[in-house]
């Protein structure tokens, strides 16, 4: 069970104010991949992204971190599986009907 609850999110849209819906990104081949911004929030003080690919199934998405230097936000890799579990399961909890 996630550590937060719907009343710990918070929708932002400065990735979509920044970018548009739609954004590129690198794969491990150096190749750009787009991308469709499905969702972007705020828990506990750190931002995230949902990114669904172009083949991706529907109900499948990535997350992200969003780490902004200054002006500049930047989508990293949720290295912490306990993290990522929480994360995905709020925004789950948020997003699909019951």
């Amino acid at each position: 069970m996630t550590m937060y609850s719907r009343e710990d999110l918070t929708w932002t849209n400065g990735l979509k104010e920044a970018f548009g819906s739609q954004v590129e990104l690198e794969d491990g081949e150096g190749h750009s991949v787009p991308y469709t911004l499905e969702a972007e929030f705020e828990v506990g003080g750190q931002a995230y992204a949902v990114l669904s690919g172009q083949k991706a199934a529907a109900g499948e998405y990535e997350l992200f971190r969003v780490v902004w230097k200054g002006d500049v936000p930047e989508l990293t890799v949720i290295e912490d599986d306990d993290e990522w579990e929480d994360i995905a399961e709020l925004y789950d909890e948020c997003t699909f009907p019951e």
